[in-house]
């Protein structure tokens, strides 16, 4: 089974599948590696690794097209990949999809953010009239050349519009193809129980470690009904403070240890980068 129909299966089944942020291959590579289902390309980590940057608009397609290029060939699971808001209007939009569709994405999520957009869990959001919102959505849909590559319709109405008006926003989402909605920050729990029952097509629910949305198990959000349950940035911030601990005792102890407990072993890191394939590889054909 191809990873956009296994992509699918997965999120029609609306159990709650938990999906991790990846921000580059090695990340990606442990995701895989620890049994996750599927992995989210996130434009918030590959803004804030790559460049050192918040997640305001910084990121273009050129940089998530080749990170999406890159965790394709290292991993075999499905990819969700953040587009931000297509990178323009909706002929931008269409040339977006094409470009991702190439590079390895299975599902592509697109926002209605104002340009340049910023993290949904930032105050200051505006969003663009729905009828550009939705017109977005359909180039998006018209632009895919296979009808498995999944568009995931995100919009952030509920923090400058309110809750009802970003539930019709996706429920014209919907109407114009897109595949699994996403309302982003919510704030109140009753909004995160509301939303399956509101609208018919599979959803995303995002729980941003520290941000706006109130935290639920992922086995609760699926009893509600959810198809994916998206921690977008758990591996991120989690590096950084592994990052923070190492080298802390590195710079007040001059020096770090395999045993301290602080650092992945040394054989563990060349494990997890394939380096006994590349070894019976360079066997073969010496």
């Amino acid at each position: 089974m191809s990873t956009r129909k296994q992509l699918k299966t997965l999120v029609e089944a609306r159990r709650g599948v938990l999906v991790p942020g990846a921000f580059n291959a090695l990340s990606a590579r442990v995701i895989e590696d620890l049994g996750f289902e599927a992995i989210y390309v996130t434009g918030a980590g590959v803004t804030n690794m790559w460049f050192g940057m918040p997640d305001q608009g910084f990121m273009g397609l050129a940089e998530i097209a080749d990170h999406t290029a890159r965790i394709r060939d290292a991993v075999s699971l499905p990819l969700i990949v953040d587009a931000d808001t297509g990178f323009g209007n909706a002929l931008n939009v269409y040339h977006t999809v094409r470009t991702l569709e190439r590079a390895g994405a299975d599902c592509i999520q697109l926002e209605d953010q104002v340009a340049p957009k910023r993290c949904g869990h930032f105050s200051g959001k505006e969003v663009i009239s729905t009828e550009e919102a939705v017109s977005k959505i359909k180039a998006a849909v018209d632009a895919r050349r296979d009808a498995d590559l999944m568009i995931l319709a995100r919009t952030d109405a509920a923090a400058t519009h309110g809750f009802e008006a970003a539930v019709e926003r996706a429920q014209q989402f919907a109407e114009a193809g897109a595949d699994i909605l996403f309302v982003e920050a919510v704030t109140k729990a009753d909004e995160v129980r509301a939303l399956p029952q509101r609208l018919a097509k599979p959803q995303l629910m995002n729980m941003v470690i520290g941000g706006k949305t109130p935290i639920f198990n992922a086995d609760q959000l699926g009893e509600l009904g959810y198809g994916i349950v998206l921690y977008a940035n758990a591996a991120l911030q989690g590096a950084v403070m592994g990052m923070q601990k190492t080298l802390t005792v590195l710079r007040d102890q001059k020096e770090v240890q395999e045993s301290s407990g602080l650092v992945a072993p040394f054989a563990e890191r060349q494990r997890l980068v394939g380096k006994p394939g590349w070894d019976a590889l360079e066997k073969r054909y010496t």
